[in-house]
């Protein structure tokens, strides 16, 4: 069983009805693996839907995390995770955005699956496993 952990621009997608992404996301709960997201992906879609005064979007989201969603608190594991990350990624000359860091120390943290369209933001983390379900 893997746990999928979506970030913000997969579910942004789901949101605006990509099929692709749907299906995706149906397959994996059909087969047995989960999907979960950290609170900061929560606070990222949330924030952007109130921003654009998306109601039905809003809608559909809660109901996405109530449903099929669950955001997952982070533990004193990941933020040990994180603080090492952003160390390894600044001294590497490639610091990374503090709510990417955040997600990926997340997955790290629980040996969870990224799923991600904004590979690029990742790829320079060896321990991480991500897959872009858009290509």
């Amino acid at each position: 069983m893997t746990t999928y952990v979506l970030d913000s621009n997969i579910i942004s997608y789901a949101l605006k009805g990509d099929a692709k992404i749907r299906m995706k996301m149906e397959e994996a709960t059909a087969t047995g693996d989960c999907l979960t997201m950290p609170h900061i992906v929560y606070f990222e879609v949330k924030r952007w839907l109130l921003e654009i005064g998306a109601k039905n979007k809003q809608a559909d989201f809660e109901k996405m995390v109530n449903d099929d969603i669950p955001p997952e608190l982070m533990d004193k594991s990941v933020w040990d995770v994180a603080a090492g990350l952003y160390v390894k990624t600044r001294k590497a000359g490639k610091p990374m955005d503090d709510a990417d860091l955040i997600i990926a120390a997340f997955c790290i943290a629980n040996d969870y699956t990224l799923v991600t369209n904004n590979t690029r933001h990742f790829e320079n983390i060896e321990s991480l496993q991500y897959v872009n379900w858009k290509n």
